[in-house]
């Protein structure tokens, strides 16, 4: 699918979208004063060893101790075999992440011991209230393969589907490889000679032997290695034959872009364009109104339905309505063409929010077993071109859809917004009434307890309209039972749920 990398860099964000048939598809954002640290290399310190959690906190020099669970922590392939079952074997996934499963023997307080530095890279980026998932399995990307110092191990992309193709770099890559490494063949290594992959690994060869040399001098917690920044790693992980072009409007980055495109894929290199008109490159694009879009709670469907989209701490919850659609033959078909089309902007939505995580999905209940399969199987193949990691379950009797989707760092939502100061985040507020009742019951504690003739009541501007209005009869019956005057004050700073009481 022909694709577009529109770039906007500034002093304070960078800003990339990947645009497939016109629209926004992906969207990275990395702010000066925010840069991901996601594939940085650190020496840390144990600060603490979790037992029941089989996992440890090690101080990487970040303000929230990493997470580093038991199945990460060996630092060679070798002395993880040794310390396994016989019936226990280490499996990894041969894709372009190098994401690794275990089944351990040993629990992690024989492994770690408070104030123990070790050697690890961060695989996820802190996200809400959690501090980073590290790993002690180390893994270098290149643009070709990804090299993996402490695993002896060759694995291929899946995406690579030709059989032949997949032996003939299996073949490359063991024969060129230094004995107890490993590597993973990356998507962009299809079709690429020996002399391309040599150079790749003599160049990951290079950067984990200063990575080594580094590691010896320097003191737990610091930084021994920073992986890219978000231009160039895009470029590197996103770039293949399918995009035409790559627009950016920053020089230097431009000359960046440039030269790596030269080395790695000099065919590209006419397709990189600098934009330098006066108009924003996001608003020449269009692509602002998207990004505002993709902030938005509810997302309307061309049919006239909608989704709602609920991000909580544990789960994303996606919710599909018939809206103003209501359909030419009969209520089933409606609700089949809404979830239909639903499902399509899920995807999207997904992709384009960065949402990761547990994923609950309320379909429009379809009384039809045919018509469930199909709203599956459509939520199948529109997650196809999605890079991310997916798990689909079946569509329940309930019509709710359960899935998973990898998460590596923040969505855009999280990113972009921050909680609302006025809610707490809950998304809603107490109405007026109950804030009158709530002062009503207030009053009769502080009246009992009090023995002043006065009453002050300062409280937000509508609040107080409501008391002089239809709650007048409540705070008047409270001045005859206690003989004691009330005088509201509205306050036009006070949270709608805020109110003070002075008694004089």
């Amino acid at each position: 699918m022909p694709s577009e990398l529109v770039i906007n860099v500034t002093a304070h964000e960078t800003r990339i979208s990947l645009i497939e048939k016109g629209t926004i598809a992906e969207l990275y954002i990395e702010r000066t004063r925010e840069k991901g640290i996601v594939g940085n290399i650190y020496k840390g310190r144990v600060v603490r060893v979790l037992p029941g959690m089989q996992a440890a906190f090690v101080d990487i020099g970040l303000e929230k101790a990493a997470f580093l669970y038991v199945a990460d922590v060996f630092d060679a392939i070798e002395e993880y075999e040794n310390l396994m079952d016989d019936g226990k074997r280490l499996t990894l996934a041969e894709d372009d992440c190098s994401d690794q499963e275990y089944r351990i023997l040993h629990p992690i307080e024989d492994l770690l011991q408070e104030g123990q530095e070790l050697l690890v890279q961060v695989s996820k980026e802190p996200i809400g209230t959690k501090g980073a998932r590290i790993t002690s399995h180390i893994s270098l990307p290149g643009r070709h393969l990804v090299y993996m110092p402490t695993v002896d191990h060759v694995g291929i992309s899946r995406r690579i589907e030709e059989e032949e193709e997949r032996e003939r770099l299996r073949e490359l890559v063991e024969r060129l490889r230094q004995p107890g490494c490993g590597f993973i063949v990356r998507t962009a290594s299809e079709g690429k000679t020996e002399e391309d992959l040599r150079s790749d690994m003599q160049y990951l060869a290079k950067i984990w032997a200063e990575i080594v040399k580094k590691k010896e001098k320097a003191a737990a917690p610091c930084l021994i290695h920073a992986d890219l920044d978000v231009v160039q790693k895009v470029v590197r992980d996103i770039v293949t034959d399918d995009v035409n072009s790559i627009v950016i409007d920053s020089k230097p980055d431009h000359d960046r872009i440039v030269q790596f495109i030269s080395t790695f894929m000099p065919k590209m290199k006419s397709s990189i364009e600098l934009y330098d008109e006066e108009e924003p490159i996001f608003d020449h694009y269009g692509l602002e109104v998207e990004i505002s879009r993709a902030l938005g709670r509810k997302v309307w469907l061309k049919s006239g339905g909608y989704i709602i989209i609920e991000q909580t701490e544990a789960l994303t919850a996606i919710d599909v309505n018939t809206g103003r659609f209501v359909g030419k033959h009969n209520l089933e078909d409606t609700i089949l063409k809404t979830n239909l089309e639903a499902v399509k902007e899920i995807a999207y939505q997904l992709r384009l929010r960065n949402i990761g995580g547990i994923i609950i999905i309320d379909f429009i209940d379809m009384e039809k077993e045919a018509n469930r399969e199909k709203v599956y199987a459509a939520l199948e193949e529109a997650l196809k071109s999605d890079k991310s990691k997916t798990n689909i379950l079946k569509i329940s009797e309930l019509g709710l859809v359960e899935m998973t989707r990898k998460r590596v760092r923040e969505s855009i939502g999280r990113m972009m917004c921050e909680p609302c100061p006025y809610c707490e985040g809950r998304g809603y507020i107490k109405s007026k009434t109950t804030v009158c009742h709530e002062i009503f019951r207030e009053l009769r504690r502080e009246m009992l307890d009090i023995r002043g003739t006065k009453v002050l009541l300062s409280v937000h501007p509508q609040v107080a309209d409501l008391l002089y209005d239809e709650e007048r009869k409540g705070l008047e019956e409270l001045e005859k039972k206690f003989k004691k005057r009330v005088t509201v004050r509205a306050k036009p700073g006070f949270h709608q749920e805020q109110f003070e009481v002075i008694i004089s």
